[in-house]
């Protein structure tokens, strides 16, 4: 019996697939799209049973060929480019393809746990799984929104586990593939490294500068979220998958300029004094993001306690010191 975990060459799959193996779970059908090669590197170190590529499967799953061969899927798979302007390609993608898995799997009766967003909420100031909350402001929030709502129509009747996990602004190892698509922290460390500054948007949104709030969420947290809804599989539903906390993007800028200030045996500074040696500055706001924008998200995780997660998540200050680290020492600092 296989796990199947699409995506599995991205940044939260080849995370998965990695803590799957520790579990001692190595009969993984490993599914994803390789047309940008370098995301093999992800799986490098991971034991997996066999690769297909996402149509491939795709074929043979409406082809009824894993009759009574798969334990459970695990849908990360998707175009998360939230500046992708076609349509057609990030629904077929994101809403067209994850239904008819749904439809398989049901059938199958095989639990199928998947990766919604917190992008579905839009620029509201209430992020709880309720349908009057939820208002996308791009294409991609919207085929994720979609598909929940196929969730929501269908989850009464269920023949197997549905259970669906809207990541916050995911962080960490094996992103680096996503380019401008990976996280703050990605990118602020890599700025600091070759540049010495770490640039952040002016205030927006009534927030001063650096003062947008979002809720970030370590992979690893998110990895531990979906291992135990693979464990109860009782539990059904839609939850938010974040720590439940806004920090600020000059909380990660300081967390970043830190942690590498600490790896070169310097002492640690506040936000202050990197503004005052432009260690950290403040950008113009890109004319193609205003309406676009999320400036504030928080996780309301009433319905991941009420399901029993039991989990902590690590703060910025903790979770980007860790990365931080991982990403020094990938580069042999």
């Amino acid at each position: 019996m296989y796990y199947v975990v699409t995506g599995a060459a991205g940044f939260i799959g080849s995370r998965l697939v990695a803590a799957l193996n520790r579990e001692g779970i190595t009969d993984i059908l490993a599914v994803d799209n390789l047309e940008n090669a370098g995301k093999f590197s992800n799986l490098v170190d991971c034991e997996i049973q066999a690769f297909l590529d996402k149509r491939e499967f795709l074929e043979r799953v409406t082809a009824n060929q894993f009759e009574g061969a798969l334990e459970a899927v695990l849908h990360q798979g998707a175009c998360s480019d939230t500046m992708q302007t076609d349509g057609r390609y990030m629904m077929d993608n994101n809403y067209r393809y994850s239904s008819l898995l749904l439809d398989w799997c049901q059938d199958e009766e095989v639990p199928f746990l998947y990766a919604s967003s917190a992008s579905v909420y839009g620029a509201g100031r209430t992020f709880r799984e309720e349908r009057r909350f939820e208002a996308p402001l791009n294409i991609y929030g919207y085929s994720k929104f979609l598909f929940d709502q196929t969730v929501r129509r269908r989850i009464g009747e269920r023949s197997a586990q549905i259970a669906g996990f809207r990541y916050f602004n995911v962080y960490g190892p094996n992103e680096a593939h996503k380019g401008r698509m990976a996280s703050v922290a990605f990118h602020a460390f890599n700025q600091f490294s070759a540049e010495g500054e770490v640039r952040l948007y002016v205030g927006s949104d009534g927030f001063a500068d650096g003062e947008q709030r979002r809720d970030f969420v370590h992979v690893d947290d998110v990895v531990n979220v979906n291992l135990y809804f693979l464990e109860h599989r009782e539990v059904s539903g839609i939850f938010n998958c974040g720590t439940g906390r806004a920090q600020t993007f000059n909380d990660v800028a300081r967390a970043v300029v830190n942690g590498v200030r600490a790896a070169r045996g310097e002492s640690e500074i506040e936000l202050d004094e990197m503004v005052a040696q432009r260690l950290v500055k403040y950008v113009s706001f890109p004319p193609q993001l205003v309406g676009k924008y999320q400036s504030f998200t928080e996780a309301d995780l009433t319905n991941l306690r009420e399901a029993g997660y039991p989990g902590e998540f690590m703060g910025v200050e903790q979770g980007v010191a860790a990365y931080v680290s991982d990403l020094l020492a990938s580069r042999g600092a």
